[in-house]
């Protein structure tokens, strides 16, 4: 690390906030605190846009200006004024402050947006030698979040949520979010030389992450960050990340990638998903009901997101269709099963407790990871 560090927190949806520790921890970075949604660390400027570049399951990389009690609007922002916000914030920049409030005195969430933002606007006046702001520059997006009478205020580095890899042009009805697509993937016993199967790929997330993962593509190669605009980190820092992460593709290695779906539509976008981050070649997209697909006893893995039956009179449909799922992979002794599903009775309904079940959401629906592992395949020479 060199320059400035600033306190970071990857922000994370309930239930990835140890797969995303793992993934820092995989990066290098040590001295993580970990709390419901967020896991914290310290960074310098390079740290940013290479998390920001490579983290594959967290939603935003923010940078925490200050943490205080604040018990009164007075309080507020006095401690808001006194922090350094000609360190972050441009002469011109746009600083919308967002807000929310939790268990505090402070609950009114509009009054504290205004009371921080005149804070920090009285601030730079002072310190920028003007009378009026034109917010005509670039956006620097803050939050001020107030949990048990402690006020956090960030700076969102990211810009669009990270789940935004800039491949999915077309997404599906039920769109399965990159970022959780990604840590099913990671939550898995599933690595390149294993053959890996969805059933219901519907736009392909998790055969496209799971791609990335085996090719080592960082999932924001492809995309803009807001801190690339940021004086203290910017597009040079971003260009010579982006360079690293180039580099480090692996296009030698060869993968086994099946996905299949019902709907014809569903294909041509998954197909055209593939082709936008340059993994088309590496999955086999092909319509078909999953009952009818030959596959081989070969220690293979599923990873699948399937109907959830959400709607009034689909549910005996898609209990079905987990009944047939199941009896489908009864005859594949070695293979893994990991499925996610809202339906609560899936171990109940298939007749077969799960190895492993982690709760997950999907969007704001809960869901549950259920995980099947089949055998150990046989080490090369055994």
């Amino acid at each position: 690390m060199s320059g400035k560090l600033y306190e970071l927190i990857v922000t994370t949806t309930f239930g990835l906030e140890a797969v995303v520790k793992r993934e820092l921890l995989d990066m290098g970075y040590d001295n993580l605190k970990i709390s419901d949604g967020k896991v914290e660390l310290k960074g310098d400027a390079r740290d940013i846009a290479t998390i920001n570049m490579k983290i594959r399951c967290g939603e935003r990389v923010l940078i925490k200006v200050g943490e205080f009690k604040a018990l009164s609007f007075e309080e507020l922002f006095d401690k808001t004024y006194a922090l350094p916000w000609e360190e972050y914030i441009s002469v011109d920049a746009k600083f919308p402050v967002e807000g929310k409030s939790i268990k505090s005195k402070l609950f009114s969430i509009s009054d504290c947006q205004s009371i921080c933002k005149k804070a920090i606007v009285e601030k730079l006046k002072s310190v920028y030698k003007v009378d009026w702001f034109e917010e005509t520059g670039d956006m620097y997006k803050l939050e001020v979040s107030l949990l048990k009478d402690i006020a956090t205020i960030t700076l969102d580095t990211s810009g669009e949520g990270l789940h935004k890899r800039g491949y999915r042009g077309r997404a599906g009805d039920a769109p399965l979010k990159e970022t959780l697509a990604a840590a099913m993937v990671l939550l898995s016993y599933w690595n390149p030389s294993r053959t890996l199967y969805d059933p219901f790929c519907g736009s392909g997330t998790i055969l496209i992450e799971a791609a990335m993962i085996g090719k080592n593509i960082a999932p924001g190669i492809d995309r803009s960050f807001a801190s690339e605009k940021f004086p203290y980190v910017g597009e040079k820092i971003y260009k010579e990340v982006r360079i690293k992460c180039l580099s480090e593709i692996d296009h030698d290695v060869k993968l086994h990638l099946l996905g299949s779906d019902i709907d014809k539509r569903s294909i041509l976008r998954a197909r055209d998903n593939a082709e936008m981050i340059g993994v088309n070649e590496d999955i086999q997209f092909f319509m078909k009901d999953m009952r009818k697909v030959d596959l081989e006893d070969n220690y293979g893995v599923v990873i699948t997101n399937p109907p959830y039956g959400e709607r009034m009179g689909e549910l005996k449909e898609v209990e079905k269709l987990y009944k047939d799922f199941n009896k489908k992979f009864k005859n594949f002794k070695t293979w893994s099963i990991y499925l996610i599903t809202s339906y609560e009775n899936y171990e109940k309904l298939v007749g077969k407790k799960a190895d492993r079940k982690r709760k997950l959401y999907n969007g704001r629906i809960k869901t549950c990871y259920y995980q099947y592992y089949g055998p150990r395949p046989p080490r090369q020479g055994d």
